[in-house]
């Protein structure tokens, strides 16, 4: 079935983040947009179907999340991801972003550890900081291209740091790392033996390419699961960020009783009409257009992959394993930041994430989101070759 991934749509003047920020930002008006993270994929046709159905009803009033739609979260990450949560887990919230902010003051304390992994998803430390807790970072380790986890440095953070929370990114972004069972057992043993609380943020779960396999966090034992929260949301899997929803699971009764108060005194009760009805829909109808979405980035990616090998060997991927984020390496240009960003920005007219938005860590890199039509791709990856070209 043809699910309009090749179809241009055009999202300006909508208010939109990816585009209509562009003017102020100082891009160029032909500027091809390919930095925050939402496709520009049209959601799937049931969901678009099912939305302007409830539209014609022409009521948004109050609404919640029955058994009906737990029912189609319980089973989309029983058939898709490899783990069954139970119905008591699940609590709604605007977001991921939300809902990690609200972990946050629930398990700890100003002043207390929390930590992360740079580079990493920058929402992370601008959370901790602005809620008053301590950045505890355990970078990655980048060798030979590909990131791997320091387990010395992370136990000693863990020892030396007073850590009460860490915020595991899997799977990872901006580097792509999909985490294996083996690296996922060893942190869980460390976060046991020193006491510290996991959140799983596994937005990016759905987006597994062909040769990696995703590990949740959720099957790696009961004792795993007493100190864990795992964040999940259709936002990135089916395009529907615009909407705010995301699913929180949190299998331990005291640490989602802890969550559930901190939750109230924020005001938010129920989720929105339209956004319960497109998850629901999405996770009970819309498989096969994933599927169809996961093979079209695959051949995104090779594009990607083979103009850089071809045409601009300089510029290096950083094979990713999932999400639809490329990280590039453009450390073998030998220019500075300041010089990679005024190039794209003027005169390749792209607008990439700047890896040091990321941590200190990123320096040298961009982050490049590949979905989008591919005729869209294959212009930017023209103008990124021509503008760095030597």
């Amino acid at each position: 079935m043809d699910y309009g991934f090749d179809t241009l749509v055009s999202r300006k003047g909508l208010s939109t983040v990816k585009y209509d920020l562009m003017d102020k930002n100082g891009y160029p008006p032909d500027t091809i947009p390919m930095w925050v993270a939402d496709m520009d994929f049209p959601s799937p046709p049931e969901v678009r179907k099912r939305l302007a159905e409830l539209a014609g009803l022409g009521v948004f009033g109050y609404s919640m999340a029955d058994e009906a739609y737990e029912d189609a979260v319980i089973g989309w990450f029983s058939r898709r991801v490899g783990y069954t949560p139970r119905r008591e887990w699940i609590k709604v919230t605007p977001g991921v972003v939300f809902a990690i902010a609200t972990a946050i003051r629930a398990y700890t304390e100003p002043g207390d550890g929390i930590l992360i992994q740079r580079p990493v998803y920058h929402p992370f430390e601008r959370l901790i900081l602005a809620n008053g807790r301590k950045l505890v970072n355990s970078p990655l380790i980048y060798r030979d291209g590909a990131y791997s986890i320091d387990f010395d440095d992370f136990e000693h953070k863990l020892k030396t740091e007073n850590v009460k929370l860490f915020i595991l990114c899997s799977p990872h972004n901006p580097v792509g790392r999909v985490w294996s069972e083996k690296e996922l057992k060893a942190l869980s043993e460390l976060c046991i033996r020193y006491g510290v609380i996991i959140i799983a943020d596994e937005i990016h779960c759905d987006f597994i390419y062909p040769w990696a396999k995703f590990v949740p966090y959720a099957s790696l034992g009961e004792e795993a699961l007493e100190r864990l929260i795992i964040c999940t949301a259709p936002s990135k899997t089916f395009n529907l960020a615009g909407l705010q929803l995301a699913n929180i699971f949190i299998p331990n009764a005291a640490l989602r009783d802890k969550y559930s108060a901190v939750l109230r005194r924020t005001g938010y009760g129920e989720p929105g009409f339209m956004a319960l009805h497109a998850c629901r829909t999405a996770y009970e109808q819309c498989a096969p257009w994933l599927d169809a979405l996961i093979d079209y980035l695959s051949g995104n990616l090779d594009l990607l992959r083979g103009a850089l090998r071809e045409r601009l060997p300089e510029v290096k991927l950083v094979e990713p394993e999932g999400t639809y984020l490329a990280w590039l390496d453009f450390s073998g240009l030998g220019l500075n930041e300041s010089e990679i960003a005024d190039t794209l920005k003027h005169k390749a007219r792209l607008w990439f994430d700047s890896g040091s938005k990321f941590g200190p860590e990123g320096a040298g890199f961009q982050r490049v989101n590949i979905a989008c039509p591919r005729t869209v791709l294959a212009e930017a990856v023209e103008r990124l070759t021509e503008s760095f070209k030597k």
